[in-house]
Protein backbone atom coordinates (compact mmCIF):
# COMPACT_ATOMS: atom_id res chain seq x y z
CA UNK A 1 0.00 0.00 0.00
CA UNK A 2 2.58 2.44 1.04
CA UNK A 3 4.58 1.59 -2.36
CA UNK A 4 1.76 2.33 -4.26
CA UNK A 5 0.87 5.79 -2.48
CA UNK A 6 4.56 6.30 -2.99
CA UNK A 7 4.34 5.50 -6.87
CA UNK A 8 1.83 8.33 -7.56
CA UNK A 9 3.70 11.11 -6.05
CA UNK A 10 2.27 10.67 -2.36
CA UNK A 11 4.80 12.69 -0.25
CA UNK A 12 4.94 10.24 3.45
CA UNK A 13 5.88 11.92 6.48
CA UNK A 14 6.02 9.20 9.26
CA UNK A 15 5.66 11.69 12.64
CA UNK A 16 2.57 11.44 15.68
CA UNK A 17 0.15 14.76 15.08
CA UNK A 18 -0.27 16.09 19.09
CA UNK A 19 -2.56 19.31 18.29
CA UNK A 20 -4.53 20.57 15.41
CA UNK A 21 -6.46 24.08 14.95
CA UNK A 22 -9.41 23.67 12.40
CA UNK A 23 -10.94 27.57 13.65
CA UNK A 24 -9.82 28.92 9.77
CA UNK A 25 -7.66 27.80 6.51
CA UNK A 26 -5.23 26.81 5.84
CA UNK A 27 -5.29 24.58 9.04
CA UNK A 28 -2.53 24.49 11.48
CA UNK A 29 -1.13 20.91 13.13
CA UNK A 30 1.64 20.45 15.17
CA UNK A 31 3.96 17.41 15.56
CA UNK A 32 4.78 15.65 19.20
CA UNK A 33 7.52 17.27 21.21
CA UNK A 34 6.82 20.27 18.86
CA UNK A 35 3.85 22.23 19.92
CA UNK A 36 5.92 25.37 20.32
CA UNK A 37 7.18 25.71 17.19
CA UNK A 38 5.54 26.97 14.60
CA UNK A 39 2.97 24.85 13.05
CA UNK A 40 2.40 23.40 9.74
CA UNK A 41 -0.38 24.12 7.68
CA UNK A 42 -2.84 22.16 5.06
CA UNK A 43 -5.42 23.42 2.86
CA UNK A 44 -7.39 20.06 3.29
CA UNK A 45 -7.61 17.34 6.15
CA UNK A 46 -8.77 13.59 5.97
CA UNK A 47 -8.67 12.10 9.03
CA UNK A 48 -8.39 8.05 9.03
CA UNK A 49 -7.55 7.79 12.36
CA UNK A 50 -9.47 4.63 12.89
CA UNK A 51 -11.04 3.01 16.24
CA UNK A 52 -9.74 0.70 18.85
CA UNK A 53 -11.69 -2.01 20.36
CA UNK A 54 -12.88 -1.43 23.80
CA UNK A 55 -10.72 -3.19 26.76
CA UNK A 56 -12.34 -3.67 30.43
CA UNK A 57 -8.89 -3.18 32.18
CA UNK A 58 -8.57 -6.35 34.23
CA UNK A 59 -6.16 -6.88 36.94
CA UNK A 60 -4.06 -9.11 35.01
CA UNK A 61 -4.90 -8.30 31.42
CA UNK A 62 -1.75 -6.12 30.52
CA UNK A 63 0.19 -9.65 31.32
CA UNK A 64 -2.36 -11.61 29.03
CA UNK A 65 -2.80 -9.10 26.32
CA UNK A 66 -1.64 -11.06 23.12
CA UNK A 67 -1.32 -14.13 25.26
CA UNK A 68 -4.51 -15.30 25.28
CA UNK A 69 -6.60 -12.16 25.95
CA UNK A 70 -7.65 -10.09 22.42
CA UNK A 71 -10.27 -7.90 21.17
CA UNK A 72 -10.56 -9.58 17.92
CA UNK A 73 -11.81 -13.52 17.26
CA UNK A 74 -11.36 -13.45 13.76
CA UNK A 75 -7.76 -12.24 13.67
CA UNK A 76 -6.34 -14.68 16.50
CA UNK A 77 -9.16 -17.39 16.76
CA UNK A 78 -7.09 -19.80 15.42
CA UNK A 79 -3.85 -18.91 17.11
CA UNK A 80 -2.68 -22.52 18.04
CA UNK A 81 -2.71 -21.65 21.86
CA UNK A 82 -6.57 -21.26 21.20
CA UNK A 83 -7.15 -24.87 19.62
CA UNK A 84 -9.47 -27.11 21.40
CA UNK A 85 -9.33 -25.61 24.56
CA UNK A 86 -12.24 -23.71 26.28
CA UNK A 87 -12.51 -19.61 25.27
CA UNK A 88 -14.64 -17.15 26.72
CA UNK A 89 -16.03 -14.28 25.21
CA UNK A 90 -17.02 -10.70 26.95
CA UNK A 91 -20.40 -9.51 25.53
CA UNK A 92 -24.39 -9.37 24.45
CA UNK A 93 -24.89 -7.50 21.19
CA UNK A 94 -24.28 -9.06 17.47
CA UNK A 95 -20.55 -9.05 17.93
CA UNK A 96 -20.17 -11.16 20.81
CA UNK A 97 -22.62 -13.70 19.38
CA UNK A 98 -20.66 -13.83 15.58
CA UNK A 99 -17.52 -13.76 17.51
CA UNK A 100 -18.25 -16.96 19.78
CA UNK A 101 -20.05 -18.69 16.91
CA UNK A 102 -16.88 -18.10 14.75
CA UNK A 103 -14.88 -19.64 17.87
CA UNK A 104 -16.50 -22.85 17.92
CA UNK A 105 -14.64 -23.89 15.14
CA UNK A 106 -11.42 -23.76 17.19
CA UNK A 107 -12.57 -24.51 21.05
CA UNK A 108 -13.77 -27.01 22.64
CA UNK A 109 -16.36 -24.59 24.20
CA UNK A 110 -17.29 -21.18 24.05
CA UNK A 111 -18.61 -19.52 27.47
CA UNK A 112 -20.15 -15.96 26.73
CA UNK A 113 -20.35 -13.87 29.69
CA UNK A 114 -23.46 -11.30 29.69
CA UNK A 115 -23.57 -8.42 31.80
CA UNK A 116 -27.17 -8.16 31.90
CA UNK A 117 -30.27 -10.83 31.81
CA UNK A 118 -30.48 -10.77 28.40
CA UNK A 119 -28.63 -10.68 25.14
CA UNK A 120 -28.73 -7.57 23.16
CA UNK A 121 -28.02 -9.59 19.71
CA UNK A 122 -31.04 -9.69 17.22
CA UNK A 123 -33.69 -12.68 17.93
CA UNK A 124 -31.97 -14.40 15.06
CA UNK A 125 -28.44 -14.44 15.93
CA UNK A 126 -29.83 -14.74 20.00
CA UNK A 127 -31.22 -18.30 18.96
CA UNK A 128 -28.33 -19.03 16.45
CA UNK A 129 -26.14 -18.73 19.91
CA UNK A 130 -28.65 -20.25 22.19
CA UNK A 131 -29.21 -23.05 20.49
CA UNK A 132 -25.15 -23.96 19.53
CA UNK A 133 -24.13 -27.61 21.41
CA UNK A 134 -20.61 -25.87 21.82
CA UNK A 135 -21.70 -22.74 23.43
CA UNK A 136 -22.85 -21.90 27.32
CA UNK A 137 -23.95 -18.74 28.18
CA UNK A 138 -23.97 -17.02 31.67
CA UNK A 139 -26.45 -14.50 32.11
CA UNK A 140 -25.93 -11.28 34.96
CA UNK A 141 -21.85 -11.95 35.35
CA UNK A 142 -18.93 -10.18 34.81
CA UNK A 143 -15.13 -11.07 34.71
CA UNK A 144 -13.23 -9.51 37.35
CA UNK A 145 -9.59 -10.92 36.67
CA UNK A 146 -7.58 -12.45 34.75
CA UNK A 147 -5.21 -15.46 35.99
CA UNK A 148 -2.33 -17.87 34.10
CA UNK A 149 0.99 -19.13 34.94
CA UNK A 150 2.46 -15.64 34.16
CA UNK A 151 2.90 -16.71 30.40
CA UNK A 152 -0.54 -17.36 28.75
CA UNK A 153 -3.89 -17.23 30.53
CA UNK A 154 -5.75 -20.33 31.95
CA UNK A 155 -8.77 -18.97 33.67
CA UNK A 156 -10.92 -16.02 34.39
CA UNK A 157 -11.87 -14.78 38.34
CA UNK A 158 -15.91 -14.31 37.32
CA UNK A 159 -18.94 -13.20 39.58
CA UNK A 160 -22.81 -13.10 39.55
CA UNK A 161 -23.95 -9.45 39.70
CA UNK A 162 -26.86 -10.74 41.40
CA UNK A 163 -26.36 -12.84 43.69
CA UNK A 164 -22.59 -12.21 44.30
CA UNK A 165 -21.32 -15.82 44.18
CA UNK A 166 -17.65 -15.68 42.43
CA UNK A 167 -15.84 -18.78 41.02
CA UNK A 168 -13.17 -19.49 38.39
CA UNK A 169 -13.76 -20.13 35.32
CA UNK A 170 -11.03 -21.88 33.02
CA UNK A 171 -11.10 -20.56 30.01
CA UNK A 172 -7.65 -20.39 27.77
CA UNK A 173 -8.79 -17.58 25.53
CA UNK A 174 -10.80 -14.36 26.27
CA UNK A 175 -11.87 -12.12 23.57
CA UNK A 176 -13.63 -8.76 23.83
CA UNK A 177 -16.70 -7.55 22.13
CA UNK A 178 -18.15 -4.44 23.89
CA UNK A 179 -17.22 -2.30 21.54
CA UNK A 180 -14.79 0.42 19.79
CA UNK A 181 -13.37 3.73 20.95
CA UNK A 182 -12.98 5.88 17.77
CA UNK A 183 -9.43 7.72 17.76
CA UNK A 184 -10.79 11.56 17.91
CA UNK A 185 -9.74 13.24 20.71
CA UNK A 186 -7.27 15.31 19.09
CA UNK A 187 -10.81 17.01 17.15
CA UNK A 188 -13.93 16.13 18.84
CA UNK A 189 -13.93 19.89 20.34
CA UNK A 190 -13.88 21.57 16.91
CA UNK A 191 -16.19 18.96 15.14
CA UNK A 192 -19.28 17.45 15.26
CA UNK A 193 -19.28 14.10 16.48
CA UNK A 194 -21.77 11.61 17.62
CA UNK A 195 -22.65 10.56 21.45
CA UNK A 196 -20.17 7.41 20.94
CA UNK A 197 -17.20 9.90 19.77
CA UNK A 198 -17.96 8.99 15.57
CA UNK A 199 -17.23 11.87 13.40
CA UNK A 200 -19.97 12.95 11.92
CA UNK A 201 -20.39 12.97 7.86
CA UNK A 202 -22.93 13.90 5.42
CA UNK A 203 -25.00 10.66 4.53
CA UNK A 204 -22.87 8.86 1.88
CA UNK A 205 -20.11 11.21 1.12
CA UNK A 206 -16.60 12.14 3.66
CA UNK A 207 -17.62 15.65 4.42
CA UNK A 208 -18.11 16.41 8.08
CA UNK A 209 -18.95 19.56 9.14
CA UNK A 210 -16.04 21.55 8.45
CA UNK A 211 -15.13 22.96 5.55
CA UNK A 212 -12.01 20.86 4.13
CA UNK A 213 -11.98 18.25 6.52
CA UNK A 214 -12.72 14.58 5.47
CA UNK A 215 -13.44 11.52 7.18
CA UNK A 216 -12.54 7.90 5.86
CA UNK A 217 -12.92 4.71 7.64
CA UNK A 218 -13.61 3.45 11.21
CA UNK A 219 -13.41 6.61 13.10
CA UNK A 220 -16.49 7.93 11.16
CA UNK A 221 -17.77 4.59 10.34
CA UNK A 222 -20.23 1.53 12.94
CA UNK A 223 -21.59 -0.01 10.70
CA UNK A 224 -19.12 -1.90 7.88
CA UNK A 225 -15.62 -1.23 9.68
CA UNK A 226 -12.68 -3.19 8.07
CA UNK A 227 -14.94 -4.60 5.15
CA UNK A 228 -12.56 -4.32 2.27
CA UNK A 229 -15.03 -3.74 -0.52
CA UNK A 230 -16.06 -0.71 1.45
CA UNK A 231 -12.64 0.59 2.49
CA UNK A 232 -11.98 0.11 -1.80
CA UNK A 233 -15.03 1.80 -3.26
CA UNK A 234 -14.62 4.37 -0.20
CA UNK A 235 -11.27 5.54 -0.51
CA UNK A 236 -11.52 6.09 -4.58
CA UNK A 237 -14.53 8.13 -3.39
CA UNK A 238 -12.33 10.66 -1.20
CA UNK A 239 -9.38 10.74 -3.26
CA UNK A 240 -11.62 12.22 -6.07
CA UNK A 241 -13.32 14.64 -3.58
CA UNK A 242 -10.24 15.82 -2.12
CA UNK A 243 -8.33 16.33 -5.52
CA UNK A 244 -11.23 18.10 -7.09
CA UNK A 245 -12.05 20.32 -3.43
CA UNK A 246 -8.43 21.35 -3.25
CA UNK A 247 -8.37 22.54 -7.36
CA UNK A 248 -12.13 24.75 -6.80
CA UNK A 249 -10.62 26.12 -3.87
CA UNK A 250 -7.61 27.67 -5.80
CA UNK A 251 -10.12 28.63 -8.76
CA UNK A 252 -12.95 28.29 -9.78
CA UNK A 253 -12.28 28.37 -13.49
CA UNK A 254 -9.18 25.63 -13.11
CA UNK A 255 -9.60 23.57 -16.40
CA UNK A 256 -7.98 20.56 -14.69
CA UNK A 257 -10.92 20.68 -12.07
CA UNK A 258 -13.42 20.59 -14.80
CA UNK A 259 -11.29 17.95 -16.86
CA UNK A 260 -11.40 15.62 -13.68
CA UNK A 261 -15.17 16.48 -13.08
CA UNK A 262 -16.70 14.75 -16.59
CA UNK A 263 -16.97 11.41 -17.15
CA UNK A 264 -14.79 10.62 -19.91
CA UNK A 265 -16.74 11.26 -22.67
CA UNK A 266 -20.19 10.89 -21.51
CA UNK A 267 -21.23 14.58 -22.22
CA UNK A 268 -19.62 14.80 -25.60
CA UNK A 269 -21.97 11.89 -26.52
CA UNK A 270 -24.74 13.28 -24.95
CA UNK A 271 -24.62 16.65 -26.51
CA UNK A 272 -24.73 14.64 -29.81
CA UNK A 273 -27.82 13.05 -28.91
CA UNK A 274 -29.84 16.22 -27.31
CA UNK A 275 -32.07 17.01 -29.90
CA UNK A 276 -31.79 21.11 -29.40
CA UNK A 277 -28.61 22.93 -29.54
CA UNK A 278 -27.38 23.21 -25.83
CA UNK A 279 -24.08 24.30 -24.40
CA UNK A 280 -22.42 23.61 -21.19
CA UNK A 281 -23.05 25.11 -17.79
CA UNK A 282 -21.54 25.09 -14.15
CA UNK A 283 -23.61 23.70 -11.61
CA UNK A 284 -23.67 20.66 -9.49
CA UNK A 285 -24.63 17.16 -10.30
CA UNK A 286 -24.23 14.64 -7.34
CA UNK A 287 -24.09 10.66 -8.66
CA UNK A 288 -24.64 7.70 -6.00
CA UNK A 289 -22.91 4.61 -6.83
CA UNK A 290 -23.52 1.39 -5.18
CA UNK A 291 -22.38 -1.96 -4.98
CA UNK A 292 -25.00 -4.67 -6.97
CA UNK A 293 -23.54 -7.24 -3.81
CA UNK A 294 -23.89 -4.91 -0.87
CA UNK A 295 -27.31 -2.37 -1.30
CA UNK A 296 -26.83 -0.55 1.44
CA UNK A 297 -23.03 0.11 0.95
CA UNK A 298 -23.17 3.72 -1.00
CA UNK A 299 -20.56 5.94 -2.64
CA UNK A 300 -21.65 9.45 -3.14
CA UNK A 301 -19.45 11.31 -6.01
CA UNK A 302 -20.18 15.27 -7.07
CA UNK A 303 -19.84 16.54 -10.76
CA UNK A 304 -19.62 20.62 -11.69
CA UNK A 305 -20.66 19.56 -14.93
CA UNK A 306 -24.71 20.16 -16.54
CA UNK A 307 -26.41 20.25 -19.56
CA UNK A 308 -29.08 23.40 -20.29
CA UNK A 309 -31.26 23.50 -23.47
CA UNK A 310 -33.30 26.41 -25.02
CA UNK A 311 -36.14 25.43 -22.64
CA UNK A 312 -33.93 25.25 -19.53
CA UNK A 313 -34.55 21.68 -19.08
CA UNK A 314 -32.84 18.14 -20.51
CA UNK A 315 -33.54 14.76 -19.86
CA UNK A 316 -30.65 12.64 -18.91
CA UNK A 317 -32.01 9.07 -19.57
CA UNK A 318 -28.60 7.06 -20.79
CA UNK A 319 -26.87 6.74 -17.22
CA UNK A 320 -26.02 2.83 -16.30
CA UNK A 321 -28.57 0.74 -14.98
CA UNK A 322 -26.07 0.21 -11.32
CA UNK A 323 -26.23 4.33 -10.45
CA UNK A 324 -28.58 6.32 -9.10
CA UNK A 325 -28.76 10.27 -10.56
CA UNK A 326 -29.84 13.01 -8.09
CA UNK A 327 -30.41 16.68 -9.72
Amino acid sequence: MREQSERFGTTIITETVSKVDLSKRPFKYWLEYCEEEDPSTADALIFATGASARRLHLPGEDIYWQNGISACAVCDGAVPIFRNKPLAVIGGGDSAAEEAIFLTKYGSKVTVLVRKDKLRASNIMAKRLSAHPKVEILYNTVATEAKGDGKLLHSLAIRNVVTGETRDLSANGLFYAVGHEPATALIKEQIDCDEDGYIITKPGTSYTSVKGVFAAGDVQDKRYRQAITSAGMYSNCIGSRLSVYLKLTNSNKDPDALRLLRPSGYWQKRRRELRSPCKALISKLSVIFWSMDCPKLLIHRTFVVSLVSKQKRVRLTALPHHTKLIL
